[in-house]
């Protein structure tokens, strides 16, 4: 499936994905503008509180392809005429990386992980307590199954330490999202969740997307060999 479609294309589902554009492709917000750099073209979507006319006017400035799109990391040269239409150093720009995740992908750590697709690691980790990081209302939803998976996790010590869940999922594709324990962390627990978590997909879009500077979670999709697509770069008001 992923075979048939081009990379800049794969950045428009998943922007589509986190997002959830609305029926006029716009984005919900708090972004005022996203644009994906693939090596094989750019993508971009306004938020819905852009007026028209200058929403018209970001969106022709992105080029569907480009013969020499920048480096991973490299800003593309609309991304500067765009900021000054919104606002010029009013506008906050982050960005980071994209990855693709196709099923199955495999951690080279050995560890027992929990799955939402067992009734008994279900029960398992509704006996543990909550991670002191995740809102109680969020775990609810997260351990009922009714925001949040499939999803996998490893507990040690009676605690769970790490967890990779659907931060963000519609019927085309979803958006892997991540938390390890700070004590817990390089021992290989994300990229064997992770892997978990893809194993549950069928028939859709898995995607995986960080911040420049998160170097360890860049370093999870590193060690599952997972597929670089892009760059998403933010721009907020």
């Amino acid at each position: 499936m992923t075979d048939e479609v081009h990379d800049v294309d794969l950045l428009r589902i998943e922007l589509g994905v986190i997002w959830r554009l609305d029926q006029r492709g716009r984005l919900p917000g708090p972004e005022t503008m996203v644009i994906g750099v693939a090596s094989d073209g750019l993508t971009a979507a306004v938020a819905g509180h852009v007026p028209d006319d200058l929403a018209t006017h970001l969106l022709s400035r992105i080029p569907p392809v480009t013969p020499e799109p920048p480096p991973p990391g490299v800003p593309p040269g609309v991304l500067a005429d765009c900021r000054e239409l919104l606002g010029g150093e009013r506008v906050t720009v982050t960005g980071g990386p994209s990855y693709l995740v196709v099923p199955p992908v495999q951690a080279d750590v050995t560890v027992e992980v929990l799955r939402s697709d067992s009734a008994e690691h279900v029960r398992l980790v509704r006996s543990l307590p909550r991670p002191a990081s995740w809102e109680e209302d969020e775990w609810g939803r997260l351990t009922d199954l009714s925001a949040g998976a499939p999803w996998a996790m490893v507990a040690e010590d009676g605690h769970v330490v790490s967890i990779c869940h659907s931060a963000r999922l519609t019927p085309v594709g979803a958006e892997a999202g991540t938390w390890t324990s700070p004590a817990y962390r390089g021992r290989g627990h994300a990229a064997a969740t992770t892997s978990a978590w893809a194993d549950q997909f069928s028939g859709i879009h898995l995607f995986y997307s960080t911040s420049a500077d998160n170097h360890s979670s860049q370093r999870v999709a590193h060690r599952l060999g997972l597929r670089p697509l892009g760059w998403l770069w933010h721009l907020t008001t």
